[in-house]
């Protein structure tokens, strides 16, 4: 692997366009980064800057465009518009290079010409075709040692999903122009620790590298995007979100372990009898909110009729006196086998019992899908989910602590032992003591 571009770090741009160094003023040096002998350099002299084409295979290929962004410049004279990055949820609104006062067409432009050149490579029918399309790496000019130029910041891979001809206000000119404006993909680099190789680009510049021999060089998700076309962008956009979704295998324990043994013996336990799991469920949501450093009092299990839903009720209080508030807990108990998932609507239900001021926990002995917890973090819902594998260990602590290890007997003095009640009290009653 040679020099990388990693999503968000600052790059020095200087004018002397130096690729010798790996770092200026304590930057790394973008002319270093990108550097690849025998080629000409890489530059963000432009908004929008296409590498030439290279003859391969009896066609032309673009290696890439690079797309930089100057948000310093939105609203004057020379850029009225204003560029959208909303880098958490992988979109780019990027307008073109059309200014008013030109007198040719928007789309013959350098700039839109190259983009929509690029926009039609991103729109072929074919995996073979899209093997050879531009990649789009966006840069954003951003303000460092009190300067405004001289810096970029990395914002990632794209692919252009839309290209709209649009009608746009001159700023103090007070007339309107023509442009184009491109919706941007950004590709979700998770599995490269969100960092493009320049390896795979500067592949790119060699006519004797084939398409394929250049893509098996390009990140996951660009590979899915060639293969599959822009059905595949709901799988492969950028999500911030993602990186706090905990992959399913990871969410089970090894087979034959101890974990493993201890959470089939918790589930077989409660087969035939899931409403005694209620009380477990109570329990180990008490442990995990009080391991937290949160002060949780337990409340009473739900009775099996009229429940409204929740099957456990606890609270949260914070601080103390004027300075303190209570939170109304509303518990959900599911055993289930411990290979089985738990669904984003089956999350959402027990969500829309929740009102202001309350919030939700999760217990199961099964896993929780990565849709439902995607949903769950790009929703902002206010519950905390517990799958079988962290329920196994906090039964396990809670024996190891108490019970002599017996995770039999822990069981049982939770079941028969604990004081916590049976009850069809409404949830907000437990803010009254």
């Amino acid at each position: 692997m040679g020099e990388t571009l990693r999503v968000g770090q600052v790059l020095r741009y200087a004018s002397a366009k130096d690729p010798t160094e790996p770092e200026i003023n304590g930057y790394a040096n973008f002319h270093y980064v990108t550097d690849a002998p025998g080629h000409k350099r890489a530059l963000l002299e432009s908004g929008i800057n296409g590498m030439a084409k290279v003859p391969t295979d009896g066609r032309q290929r673009r290696p890439a465009i690079l797309i930089r962004s100057s948000p310093w410049k939105a609203g004057s004279e020379q850029t009225p518009w204003h560029d959208l990055f909303d880098m958490d949820n992988g979109l780019v609104r990027y307008f073109g290079d059309h200014k008013a006062g030109l007198t040719k067409s928007p789309g013959t432009t350098t700039g839109n010409a190259t983009l929509l050149d690029a926009f039609t490579e991103h729109q072929a029918p074919t995996p073979e075709d899209r093997a050879r399309a531009a990649p789009l790496l966006l840069f954003r000019s951003v303000s460092r040692l009190g300067k405004v130029k001289g810096f970029v910041e990395f914002c990632g891979l794209g692919v252009i999903e839309r290209a709209e001809r649009i009608v746009q206000w001159a700023g103090h000119e007070h007339t309107t122009f023509t442009n184009y404006v491109y919706d941007i993909a950004l590709i979700d680099l998770a599995a490269e620790n969100d960092q493009v190789d320049w390896d795979w680009i500067t592949a790119r510049r060699r006519p004797a590298v084939s398409d394929k021999e250049a893509l098996a060089k390009a990140p996951r998700g660009w590979r899915e995007w060639v293969k599959r076309g822009h059905s595949a962008l709901p799988q492969v956009r950028r999500r911030v979100a993602r990186a706090r979704v905990t992959k399913v295998r990871e969410q089970r324990p090894a087979p034959g372990s101890q974990r493993d043994n201890d959470l089939r013996f918790i589930y077989d336990y409660f087969d035939g009898r899931k409403h005694d799991f209620e009380a477990v469920a109570s329990a180990v949501a008490a442990r995990v909110l009080k391991g937290s450093g949160h002060s949780y009092r337990e409340g009473w299990i739900t009775r099996r009729s009229g429940d409204g839903g929740a099957d456990f009720v606890g609270r949260i209080d914070l601080g103390t006196g004027l300075a303190g508030t209570s939170l109304v807990v509303l518990g959900q108990a599911k055993c289930i086998r411990p290979d089985s998932l738990v669904s984003a609507e089956q999350i959402a239900r027990v969500v829309a019992r929740l009102r202001r001021g309350w919030i939700g926990i999760y217990v199961t002995t099964g896993a929780f899908s990565e849709a439902a917890q995607l949903e769950m973090v790009e929703d902002q819902y206010p519950i905390v989910l517990v799958n079988g594998m962290d329920l196994a260990r906090e039964l396990r602590g809670m024996a190891r602590d108490d019970h002599g290890n017996d995770l039999a007997a822990c069981l049982k003095h939770i079941l028969y032992a604990q004081d916590v009640p049976i009850t069809s009290r409404r949830p907000e009653e437990i803010l009254l003591g």
